[in-house]
């Protein structure tokens, strides 16, 4: 067991098995909509057109008050993300007349997410009074604009 516990010290990360599924993000905006109103004219057709591709575990889905509509696609494990993100682009080039015109001129991003994680951020307020959903409220309006504009990764 000695031997053994040194040994895996040595083994390349490359080595090491998936553990999570590859993803495919999808992120639109729409100025000015409301969540309702992007829920129903962006996501929803997007989501319905996206139901076919090969090896697709599962599709959710977010849509919020400030007009963004952010779709992920879990994949099975084992899948390639490169072959994934071409056919979910392809998907969406035939859906994407469907979709309102500020869509159109905005466009749409499609991207695989990084395999790793640098940070989690969670936020709580000490008054057992303030809901989770003022907190929340709270960090897109005067957070997520600032986090957004760090080079890197969007959030």
């Amino acid at each position: 067991m000695f031997l053994g516990a040194l040994e895996i010290t040595k083994l390349l990360v490359a080595k090491y098995p998936a553990v999570a599924p590859p993803t495919i993000l999808i992120a639109a905006n729409y100025h000015g909509a409301d969540a309702t109103t992007i829920q129903n004219s962006v996501t929803q057709v997007i989501e319905q057109n996206m139901n076919r591709i090969d090896n697709l575990l599962y599709i959710s889905s977010n849509s919020d008050s400030s007009g963004n509509a952010n779709i992920t696609l879990t994949f099975n494990l084992g899948t390639d993300p490169d072959i994934a993100q071409v056919q979910v682009q392809n998907k969406l080039q035939r859906v994407i007349l469907a979709l309102p015109q500020e869509i159109q001129k905005e466009g749409v991003i499609v991207e695989k997410p990084a395999g790793n994680f640098l940070m989690f951020l969670a936020f709580m307020s000490e008054n057992r009074l303030i809901k989770q959903e003022k907190i929340a409220d709270y960090v897109i309006s005067n957070l997520k604009d600032q986090l957004s504009r760090i080079n890197g990764r969007r959030p």
